[in-house]
């Protein structure tokens, strides 16, 4: 059976046209099991990160961001991976756009 931290699910097309405009790239993302889905290191695989700040949001019943940064460090090469916050109950842009402030 294959590793299933190792797999990397499709992405239908590029959420993103233009990367490099961005100097920090924010990722959000359900925490499972103490890490984020293999889906987010296909993301971050799809791009060329080099010399950005990749902050990470998620959201968790349950944990923190585990071994979250750990994880994704090696689909982001060259990229600064840090945790951003938590975001259990936050419920509205506005209140997102506080915390993200914090980050860039």
């Amino acid at each position: 059976m294959k590793d299933k931290k190792n797999s990397r699910p499709a992405i239908g097309g590029k959420p993103v046209d233009d990367i490099g405009q961005y100097d920090t790239v924010f990722v959000a993302y359900p925490n499972w099991w103490g890490t984020a889905p293999t889906i987010v290191n296909t993301f971050l695989e799809s791009y060329d990160l080099s010399g950005k700040n990749v902050v990470l949001f998620a959201t968790s019943g349950s944990t923190g961001f585990g071994s979250s940064v750990e994880d994704l460090e090696g689909s982001a090469k060259g990229a600064h991976i840090r945790e951003g916050a938590m975001l259990n109950g936050v419920s509205s842009e506005e209140e997102f756009k506080k915390i993200a402030e914090k980050f860039i």
